[in-house]
């Protein structure tokens, strides 16, 4: 069984016709996104200028729900590094923790472009975050990277001159529960975003991630899917940096797919010690990102090696860019992404997630899930449901659609 590779019909077997073509298809997606970038390319430096030559200061905030938020997550300590400036901040707030706490996150005087990460661009809180920064602060613009071109957020403020939206390749809007195209494509998108002025070249590393995903697709679903059908209890994932961020979103797409079945947690190489590392035992696997960064990588394997010689442990797997022998010799799965050309973590990003997707829609098959649909009771839906937007100062009214 490799469904990444067979055909609808065998996917419809196993419920999972949309999950493995959404996963199997990033590779391609990716390279249309960069095509979408570049169609785009001019709107977007303009829309930054315009911004810059109004305010001597500005604010960022990247902002989702569920896997949107994690796409910002995700992609801030990039951001952090490269935005090397007193002029712009950039932070990684939740819509869900904006919508909540208004006051607490959004800053009247603060000149404040809002980068909403959207799947469907239907979400309460999604809209509900644009509308109070609207309301709250002075000075407010929005980016709206969004997979659903007919959803309120693209409706709604394709033709605000305040407003730029960029939307994903079409089949980047998952069909399926659990994101995955709509992950990478956002991730992509704005990651593009902020090396606009030189996204030419980004265009070879882009065709080596291109290449190494089509690779994983090709020669990993066997492994992954004998890793999937292994007796274990519970599963960890950690990652430095940006990894964090990808933990996370791999230890959602597990708990998703798997119907919550089997307790799962993430964390950093270093912060696992201080606590989380209790969850250890002969039945917990540990997945470890390995960063291409040779000093944040010495921390990565210090706690692959430290797990791999704890007596009470599960199966360690390592996830790495590189061949590494010394990471090779402290797991008993080790994957190699080929890419030694690579030197930033946030574009290994890409083809580490693939593994993290798949190994999830194998679990979830496992244990008797449709991975299409693994919570047929409606206790999760594919778009949220039952929140109630609360006004704020009478103004914002329950269930009132971005103005």
């Amino acid at each position: 069984m490799e469904l990444l590779k067979s055909n609808e019909f065998e996917r419809k077997n196993f419920g999972a016709i949309h999950t493995a073509k959404e996963i199997a298809q990033q590779p391609k997606l990716w390279k249309e996104t960069l095509e979408l970038l570049l169609l785009n390319r001019e709107n977007i430096i303009q829309f930054f200028k315009e911004v810059e030559k109004k305010h001597n200061q500005f604010r960022i905030i990247l902002t989702g729900a569920g896997t949107s938020a994690f796409v910002g997550e995700t992609i801030h300590p990039h951001l952090k590094k490269i935005i090397n400036n007193k002029k712009i901040t950039v932070e990684s707030i939740p819509t869900t923790n904006i919508v909540s706490n208004p006051n607490n996150f959004l800053d009247a005087d603060f000149p404040t472009i809002m980068i909403s990460f959207a799947r469907s661009g239907n979400s309460p809180e999604s809209l509900a975050a644009i509308h109070l920064g609207e309301q709250i602060i002075k000075d407010f613009y929005g980016i709206i990277l969004t997979c659903n071109e007919n959803g309120l957020l693209a409706r709604k403020k394709k033709d605000d001159e305040k407003h730029l939206v960029i939307y994903m390749p079409k089949e980047a809007n998952d069909q399926g529960f659990a994101m995955t195209s709509s992950f990478t494509t956002m991730l992509l998108s704005v990651m593009l975003l902020f090396h606009i002025d030189s996204i030419h070249n980004l265009e070879e590393n882009l065709d080596d991630i291109i290449t190494a995903g089509e690779l994983i697709i090709r020669d990993s679903e066997k492994t992954l899917t004998e890793l999937a059908n292994s007796s274990f209890s519970k599963i960890v994932y950690l990652g430095s940096g940006i990894f964090e961020g990808l933990a996370r979103e791999s230890s959602l797409k597990f708990l998703e797919l798997t119907g919550g079945k089997i307790p799962i947690t993430f964390d950093t190489s270093l912060g696992f010690r201080h606590g989380p590392k209790s969850i250890l035992d002969k039945d917990t696997i540990v997945v470890v990102f390995l960063s291409c960064h040779p000093y944040t990588r010495q921390y990565d394997l210090d706690i692959l090696k430290e797990i791999y010689h704890e007596n009470d442990r599960g199966k360690v797997v390592a996830i790495s860019s590189i061949m590494d022998v010394e990471a090779e010799n402290h797991c008993d799965l080790f994957f190699n992404a080929n890419l030694e050309n690579i030197k930033d973590d946030i574009l290994l990003a890409f083809p580490y997630i693939l593994y993290a997707q798949t190994f999830a829609m194998y679990k979830s098959i496992n244990l008797g899930f449709s991975p299409d649909n693994p919570s047929p009771s409606g206790v999760v839906n594919r778009v949220v449901k039952g929140v109630t937007i609360h006004p704020l100062d009478n103004e914002l009214q329950e269930g009132e659609d971005v103005q």
